[in-house]
């Protein structure tokens, strides 16, 4: 019995190390992505693989709940996705590096000005287009991969430019949230929106009230009650989840991070990109590189993220809002901005619902979502690898 255990726990111990090495996620959606477009692009797979996406399950469409898979995926899956968000966000609000205004400013305003400006560079490229309202595509940070490519650059990022980037990413992942909300939804419905009111303030006081077993049983089931009634609303379903992550209580926060950080990472995303990626690289696609729509993503992106938040560090500087030690390294911020384009799992969301009655254009925007997120991953590792080599950067601090 001893020996069955002492092979066992090796094992045990290297898959929970994967698990929690946030490098892992990165590494697991690009293969995704990758099996995706090559099951897609390969004639013996493609047809088959683009369908299966499309398979209607049975009796939901009755039910009015979403009755394809790829359908499924992305209203129902998903909300698990920003639920898993919204608890982080919240958790650093109320005991994170968000949890006073001082502390929020730098990466609140940086990531207000990283959404702002892609968002505007779109606009003014694609401005009087059928296009434009793909306009939040460039706005959105993949947390993910963003600390993924982080934790590969070792020392190369100090301390306090992780800690600011990871707040950046969450506030951002919040501004996308809202977003997706309000401006990618249909016309509200009143009924059911009121129905969401009436089951939130339930939910607040059953986890006041009840806080056991019994009590997580009911508000997961008034949470799948909110998820229907604003599926039926008009406004996304996935805001649902949002709700229901702030409706918790602070001592739940922990309990449910550490339940849904596996399923939710390493289930939901990679099928939502197993999904979500299955882009048929034709000559048309290719061509749609060079419209409009595909030069405001990458541009924004990749030349917006950067330009928006380091514009909004220099300005916080200039007008003493905040300190960022004696010597500020803003090559340092520069790189740190270009990750932050890097947009996946957000803008290819956002890119589903801003084209959804239009295929085509669908795909061009996710083919150019893939190809400026691996210009801002490729790119930013080696600016920040090649700034850290050529001088022992002194770490910036930031202040208050």
């Amino acid at each position: 019995m001893s020996s069955h255990k002492v092979s066992i726990q090796p094992s045990a111990s290297i898959f929970s190390k994967i698990i929690h090495d946030s490098r892992s996620l990165g590494v697991l959606l690009l293969l995704c992505t990758f099996l995706s477009l090559l099951f897609t692009n390969i004639k013996a797979t493609g047809i088959h693989y683009a369908n299966f996406w499309e398979i209607v399950i049975p009796g939901f469409r009755q039910l009015h709940l979403p009755d394809t898979l790829a359908h499924f995926i992305n209203d129902a899956l998903m909300t698990l996705f920003f639920f898993h968000v919204a608890i982080d966000i919240k958790r650093e609000a109320t005991s994170g590096e968000l949890s006073s205004p001082r502390r929020m400013m730098l990466p609140a305003v940086s990531a207000l000005f990283g959404v702002a400006i892609p968002a505007l560079i779109f606009i003014l490229i694609t401005g009087g287009t059928t296009y434009t309202r793909g306009w939040a595509i460039p706005t959105a940070t993949d947390i993910a991969f963003t600390l993924g490519i982080v934790s590969l650059l070792g020392k190369a990022v100090p301390h306090s430019m992780k800690v600011f980037l990871t707040a950046l990413a969450i506030i951002d992942d919040l501004c996308a949230i809202l977003i997706i909300a309000f401006f990618y939804g249909s016309n509200p419905q009143l009924t059911w929106l009121l129905i969401v009111a009436v089951l939130g303030v339930v939910i607040f006081f059953v986890n006041r009230r009840l806080q056991n077993k019994v009590g997580t049983f009911l508000m997961i089931l008034l949470g799948i009650g909110m998820w229907y009634c604003m599926y039926r609303s008009g406004i996304h379903a996935s805001f649902a989840g949002v709700v229901l992550a702030f409706l918790l209580p602070t001592n739940k926060l922990a309990t449910f991070e550490k339940h849904l950080s596996f399923p939710v990472n390493f289930i939901v995303v990679p099928i939502f990109a197993l999904a979500n990626t299955s882009i048929v690289i034709s000559s048309a696609a290719i061509t749609g590189l060079s419209s409009p729509l595909s030069i405001g993503i990458i541009l924004g992106l990749f030349l917006g993220k950067p330009l928006g938040i380091t514009t909004a560090v220099y300005l916080m500087t200039k007008l003493r809002l905040v300190r960022l030690g004696d010597k500020i390294n803003w090559f340092q911020f520069i790189g740190v901005g270009m990750l932050a384009g890097i947009g996946f799992t957000m803008s290819i969301f956002v890119s589903i619902l801003a084209f959804h009655d239009h295929e085509m254009l669908r795909d061009i925007a996710k083919l150019s979502v893939l190809i400026a997120s691996a210009l801002a991953m490729i790119v930013g590792y080696i600016w920040l690898k090649l700034f850290s080599k050529a001088k022992k950067w002194k770490e910036t601090e930031i202040h208050s």
